[in-house]
């Protein structure tokens, strides 16, 4: 054996002795100094000294989780051969908008009254079918940090399309793309389309990508400020589709609250809720509902991760989960192992890439940006520093 291994062993054991007893030691003092109180939802900025990340297909990622040797799938669900075991544990986020929309080519839509019926015979339509997907006929949907805001919109948005569904007469002759597995069983099977002859077509929109495309991140300062909003998002999806005056309507809602032209909060939610629902009314493109993400991580003791924290809208792959997650075997840092569901595209550098998923994880974990997304909010939260407001004395 090497001596100066040997010598290193020596110091290794000794150190770690050392460290026991005075961990035994801190403990009796803290012991008599314990006071109750409230603990943060999360703990932030936990720094695993090797992050190793590695694309794997579903099934691969699936055994290798449940042998322990990757502590979280980023990206896409992994394919169980069995129940996952206790220790495996899901975390739910937005996966994608459905989305319906016409062909502007189609002698079916010609006419905005004509585009409505179609459009409306397919949603209702698709109402009725099952499937790993959320009926939701409006853009803001409960993953949203805003969706209190929209939320009585969205409840009635869903009754009117459930109550007419049995009673509106479906448009004949209608011929449907769909391309997914998930959007091919929501068609009616009369109605399904080849790729160059169709009106309609249900199409999903990956939510993690539609806000990464409108996404920049400058000297570590995310933005736009509210690009995790629904009513930014809805905007995105459905703007490009609208046409004539209630573009324009449009058009002048999103530079006032862009430009944060409102004289209060009430002003400024109302404003949103007539946005959206402008947004939602268009009959060229309407969203159907939403499916949802489930990314899994090992909770096992302590080969696993916990005091996770994760984007209601990007899931796992966000800086928060970087920040925030901490290995069971080591209560500071240690090797983090990750896998990721599709292999690296973009190029690898702030300017010009970063920005497909594998290389929005990489820059997360190198990165140090000023602001992380709150949980649970479409707004942000300071990375390792607040904003304390100091009490004044009395």
């Amino acid at each position: 054996m090497n001596p100066r291994g040997l010598h290193s062993r020596r110091i290794d054991v000794a150190m770690k002795l050392l460290g026991a007893l005075a961990v035994v030691l801190l403990a009796g003092v803290v012991a008599q100094l314990a006071r109750g109180g409230h603990e943060f939802p999360i703990y932030p900025s936990y720094y695993p000294h090797e992050i190793r990340i590695q694309t794997l297909a579903p099934d691969w990622a699936a055994a290798l989780l449940v042998e322990n040797k990757i502590q979280a799938y980023v990206g896409g669900e992994p394919q169980f051969a069995a129940a996952p075991p206790d220790s495996l544990r899901p975390i739910e986020s937005l996966g994608a908008f459905v989305i319906v929309r016409v062909n502007p080519a189609s002698p079916l839509t010609k006419t905005d009254a004509s585009a409505c019926d179609a459009i409306g015979s397919v949603i209702r339509d698709m109402a009725s079918r099952k499937g790993a997907w959320t009926l939701h006929p409006y853009p803001v949907t409960p993953f949203h940090g805003d969706y209190l805001d929209h939320a009585d919109l969205a409840e009635a948005a869903k009754t009117s399309v459930l109550d007419s569904a049995g009673a509106a007469t479906p448009v004949r002759g209608l011929k449907v793309r769909a391309s997914s597995a998930l959007t091919k069983n929501l068609v009616r099977p009369q109605w399904l389309a080849s790729r160059s002859d169709w009106d309609i077509e249900i199409e999903e929109a990956s939510a993690a990508d539609l806000v990464a495309s409108a996404s920049w991140d400058v000297n570590g300062w995310p933005g736009p400020a509210d690009v995790r909003s629904g009513w930014f998002q809805a905007a995105l999806l459905l703007a490009p589709s609208l046409a004539g005056a209630t573009r324009d309507r449009v058009q002048t809602d999103l530079v006032r609250l862009r430009s944060r032209a409102y004289g209060n909060a009430v002003e400024r939610i109302n404003l949103e809720r007539e946005l959206v629902a402008a947004l939602a009314a268009g009959c060229r493109a309407r969203v159907a509902g939403y499916t949802v993400k489930r990314e899994y991580i090992s909770a096992e003791y302590s080969a696993g991760i916990e005091n996770i924290g994760f984007d209601a809208i990007a899931g796992l792959d966000s800086p928060i989960f970087i920040r925030t997650v901490k290995l069971k075997d080591f209560p500071w840092n240690g090797w983090l192992s990750l896998g990721v569901d599709a292999r690296p595209t973009a190029a690898w550098n702030p300017v010009a890439g970063f920005n497909d998923g594998f290389g929005r994880l990489m820059w997360s974990a190198m990165s140090d940006p000023a602001l992380l997304p709150a949980p649970y909010d479409a707004g942000w939260m300071l990375n390792r520093i607040s904003d304390v407001q100091q009490t004044p004395a009395r």
